[in-house]
């Protein structure tokens, strides 16, 4: 998982390499393993087509760069009032493994004619947890951040390798 700071630079990063008038503001740069996305306010008076073909060879040269550096694929979403669009997004297969309880969850979903697949089923299940639970789910990435902070504070793992090794090694001279 990517901690706060490094999406704070990652997000700088964009906003330094995006040429002026791509976005009017740059709302949000989110990552995971796979992908990341740029989300930015476009005028008002442009429609989301007319952006993405304005913008597009500038939005590919950064992409690129960012491919590149990053190891991840570059999306875009455009903002226009409350109205957001995403596009050249990935679609990632996930793999899992469910019990008969489970499945039938899918499964009724699926008979209710909610989602045309298992596949669709868990995504939908997947967007009504986050949808319903953004303030936990902020806290646990909080959290999370502050773990990988307690963890690069702590002690040099050479050291307690070394150390390790050390006790190991008194310990046979000692039989």
């Amino acid at each position: 998982m990517i901690t706060t700071e490094q999406n704070e630079q990652l997000r700088t990063w964009f906003a330094e390499h995006l040429p002026v008038d791509v976005y009017a503001s740059l709302l949000s740069v989110t990552v995971d393993r796979e992908e990341i996305t740029v989300v930015g306010e476009i005028p008002a008076t442009e429609s989301v087509a007319a952006f993405r073909e304005r913008t597009r060879e500038q939005r590919m040269e950064v992409a690129r760069e960012a491919e590149e550096l990053y190891r991840r694929k570059v999306s875009w979403a455009a903002r226009s009032g409350e109205e957001q669009t995403l596009f050249t997004h990935l679609a990632v297969p996930v793999m899992t493994r469910l019990r008969q309880p489970e499945r039938q969850v899918l499964d009724t979903l699926v008979a209710g004619g909610v989602a045309r697949s298992r596949a669709d089923a868990l995504a939908w299940c997947v967007r009504l947890v986050g949808r319903n639970t953004d303030t936990w789910l902020a806290d646990l990435r909080e959290s999370l951040d502050r773990v990988q902070q307690v963890r690069a504070e702590g002690p040099d793992l050479a050291d307690s390798q070394k150390s390790g090794s050390q006790k190991s090694d008194s310990h046979k001279s000692g039989s």
